[in-house]
């Protein structure tokens, strides 16, 4: 309950923001391609501090390190709450970030490392919790607060969630002790975590300009990936790197991460499309939007207990398979689907499939990284695999978003150009431009869908059946 109270804050207020981001487009006077940053620089910042995660563990103990991130992400909290522009804004959300960051890996290694590799499929459904309530819970919240209250208090809201929290970590969870912790790779961190940041920047920056080879993208661009590179050449030969990349010499590892950046890519980005639908081509407020988006979570509801006994009873390749193929349907539903005029209960539909889909896909996967490993080896694995969700997490929500942005601009240029949108607003030409608007929606989703289906390549080769206790396990300890 404590590890599951922490990583629900911190996924509340992925899935919060993203209803709030077309109000924050227009308090701000901000075009989508910058303001997406509040959500981008989030998650950016998790995958920039998650790299000391593993290595803070051990230093000062998971319970110590648990209620110290707490403490960060609410203190972010307040100060995103008080933000008087898109850029201090955005910053704050970066400081949030720093504390949210070490919130999943830390609670994940408390609960995996008490439960032992035969019971990690269900542990993962445990951890699972937060993400069925975020799409559920999150989108409602965000548009009632922003609708009905004020778009601070989707940020004001973790203060009493934050206290309770930590009242609940400092008396419940039993403290650890620490242990002579490896020394801090940081060279390792001086390359990593300003790589990412660069290189996820030049990308999405490339893509908003649509040209890669401007030196504003191609720079930070190519000195990321410089970085990154630098940083996989250290790991490989390092003692005690700040990752341990050579986990991926193991074919369950590899192949989970494989899917998992994939997976992260085109799912949350997809999952900034919809709430933006709503509210620009239905008109609906930030409530309504954060309503229609419930069926998301009830679907995962349904998936994700069943998804994690499944994938300790018959290994979790073919559970990640089917997951996979459920959600990549949902999208393909979306592209043929998102008219101006589609009926809410088709969209609803839709949503709830891809929630079915998501409940069989993301916790099965980390738990194919997991089960093979002995008890040592699960901190590292858990930063690592946090890590790629995150950064993937950071690609899917910039890329996707330029992508909309720029079929926006390719859909109603045109006929803004032949005048069709000319003259006296009248109800045919807002209907031709909400229509315009719902057809680049459309387009969106292919794309997102094309992504996902590239997941199936590493899915196809994770475990297919009952895993087998690691012979080099350690004896968990069961507290």
């Amino acid at each position: 309950m404590v590890v599951v109270l922490g990583a629900i804050m911190s996924i509340l207020d992925v899935t919060v923001v993203n209803v709030a981001l077309n109000d924050l487009t227009k308090e701000f006077n901000t075009p989508l391609a910058t303001i997406q940053w509040v959500a981008t620089g989030y998650t950016l910042a998790l995958a920039t501090v998650i790299p000391i995660t593993g290595w803070a563990s051990a230093r000062f103990g998971t319970k110590r390190l648990y209620i110290i991130s707490i403490a960060l992400f609410v203190a972010g909290s307040m100060l995103a709450g008080a933000a008087w522009s898109a850029e201090s804004l955005i910053a704050f959300r970066v400081l949030q970030g720093l504390g949210g960051g070490m919130i999943m890996p830390a609670g994940m290694t408390i609960l995996t490392q008490a439960a032992g590799p035969a019971r990690v499929g269900q542990v993962m459904s445990v951890v699972g919790i937060p993400m069925l309530l975020g799409p559920i819970l999150g989108p409602i919240l965000g548009g009632w607060l922003v609708d009905d209250v004020d778009w601070r208090w989707i940020f004001f809201i973790n203060l009493p969630i934050g206290i309770v929290a930590l009242i609940m970590a400092v008396k419940i969870l039993k403290p650890d002790t620490p242990k002579p912790a490896e020394k801090l790779d940081i060279l390792g961190l001086l390359l990593l975590s300003p790589g990412l940041a660069s290189l996820i920047y030049g990308l999405a920056k490339g893509a908003e300009l649509r040209d890669f080879t401007e030196l504003e993208a191609l720079i930070p661009t190519v000195a990321g990936a410089v970085l990154t590179l630098g940083f996989v050449a250290r790991a490989l030969k390092a003692e005690n790197p700040l990752i341990d990349l050579r986990l991926l010499k193991r074919r369950s590892v590899a192949a989970a991460s494989g899917t998992m950046v994939l997976f992260m890519a085109a799912f949350m980005g997809a999952m900034l499309l919809l709430p933006l639908y709503y509210q620009q081509v239905r008109l609906e407020t930030a409530l309504a939007s954060g309503l229609l988006l419930a069926p998301q979570g009830l679907g995962a509801m349904v998936t994700m207990p069943i998804g994690g006994k499944l994938t300790d009873r018959i290994g979790p390749g073919r559970v990640v398979l089917v997951g996979l193929s459920i959600v990549v349907l949902s999208f393909a539903g979306f592209a043929a689907l998102l008219e101006s005029d589609t009926s809410y209960w088709a969209l609803g539909g839709a949503l709830f499939v891809m929630g079915l889909g998501m409940g069989m896909t993301m916790m099965p996967t980390m738990a194919a990284a997991i089960q093979t490993l002995v008890h040592d080896e699960v901190p590292r694995a858990s930063t690592m695999l946090n890590i790629i969700q995150q950064v993937s997490a950071s690609i899917g929500t910039a890329m996707i978003s330029v992508l909309l942005a720029n079929q926006l601009t390719e859909k109603l240029k045109p006929a803004a150009n032949g005048g069709a949108l000319g003259g006296d607003a009248t109800q045919s030409v807002k209907e031709k431009v909400l229509a315009l608007m719902a057809d680049a929606f459309q387009h969106t989703y292919w794309y997102a869908a094309a992504l996902l289906l590239l997941a199936f390549l590493p899915a196809l080769l994770l475990p297919r059946k009952k895993p087998e206790t690691p012979a080099l396990d350690a004896p968990m300890p069961m507290h």
